[in-house]
């Protein structure tokens, strides 16, 4: 039986605890707020622009730009994984469901799988466990910028367009609620095409020509698409934006949904906290009463021997 100094050491630990997991959710839940925001203003444009170069890589010829270019399956097949993880722990299974996401794509991808990892507890994971590692970038979680995710959207596309790649995903928690995230697996290159990506809607397409300042794209259906001044310049500009605005997205909920993860964790800890000091103070209370009494009676036993 531990004695009354043990219990209350333990308990001033507990408690000293249960103020740390108290001020890392009170943190959280002020980045959480900003976080928030941020994805909420970047969503919407990240979507529906998804949904517009998704429809339209579905219509126009795949050699008229190399991000659209998709290669044959072959021995010299390999994909990129950009898994993108946190820096920090303490936030539940956040890394955890994402580094399994991660390891179940590459057992299950077929073609050899080549890293890009972001965030230094997926780096660390797989560093490890001596995987090829092609881009690798951490401490940008504090305050995620735009130039963080071109970076890594730039090295994305050089990896993809000098061949050393066929294809590019991205995995990533996508931020639902304070209690819900969801882990999301996105092909970024070659632009998925609406039949096969993300729009069900649109129809399977025929080639655009290229000539011309402005050209017509005939598509099987009633839907065409006229570009100004002209497919060339405007698949140049916008598909390199593209993969920027996704990547920066998923950068943007990745760090929204740990701070969530974070916060939930460390209000049940703090809970946790509150039951382990109540547990122990009850029993130290028994420990304490046991002790007057067993007092009580050897101080009667010795006035009834006198």
């Amino acid at each position: 039986m531990p004695s009354l100094l043990d219990l209350r050491r333990r308990i001033r630990a507990v408690k000293s605890t249960q103020q740390i997991t108290k001020a890392m959710k009170m943190i959280s839940a002020s980045k959480l707020r900003r976080a928030q925001d941020r994805v909420v203003g970047a969503r919407p444009f990240a979507l529906q622009m998804q949904r517009v170069l998704n429809s339209l890589a579905s219509r126009v010829d795949p050699s008229s730009h190399p991000l659209l270019a998709e290669r044959e399956a072959g021995t010299d097949e390999k994909v990129l994984l950009i898994v993108v993880t946190a820096d920090k722990g303490l936030c539940g299974g956040f890394n955890t469901n994402i580094i399994k996401a991660a390891s179940g794509f590459i057992n299950s991808a077929g073609p050899p799988v080549s890293l890009g990892l972001v965030g230094r507890k997926g780096r660390d994971f797989f560093k490890r466990r001596g995987f090829e590692i092609r881009i690798e970038e951490i401490g940008i979680f504090q305050r995620v910028k735009y130039a963080d995710a071109k970076r890594i959207a730039e090295a994305a596309i050089e990896e993809f367009t000098s061949g050393r790649v066929s294809k590019v995903f991205i995995v990533y928690n996508e931020f639902k609620s304070v209690m819900q995230q969801r882990v999301v697996t996105e092909q970024l290159l070659p632009i998925p095409k609406a039949g096969v990506g993300s729009d069900p809607r649109a129809a399977q397409g025929r080639s655009a020509d290229l000539q011309g300042g402005q050209t017509k794209a005939p598509v099987a259906g009633d839907i065409d698409y006229i570009y100004e001044p002209g497919p060339a310049q405007i698949l140049g500009d916008l598909l390199p934006k593209h993969i920027e605005i996704q990547v920066y997205r998923a950068l943007l909920e990745s760090a929204a949904a740990e701070h969530a993860a974070r916060m939930t964790a460390m209000d049940a800890a703090t809970k946790n906290s509150g039951e382990i000091i109540d547990t122990l103070t009850l029993y130290m209370n028994k420990v304490r009463q046991a002790a007057i009494t067993r007092e009580i009676i050897e101080v009667v036993s010795g006035a009834q021997a006198l």
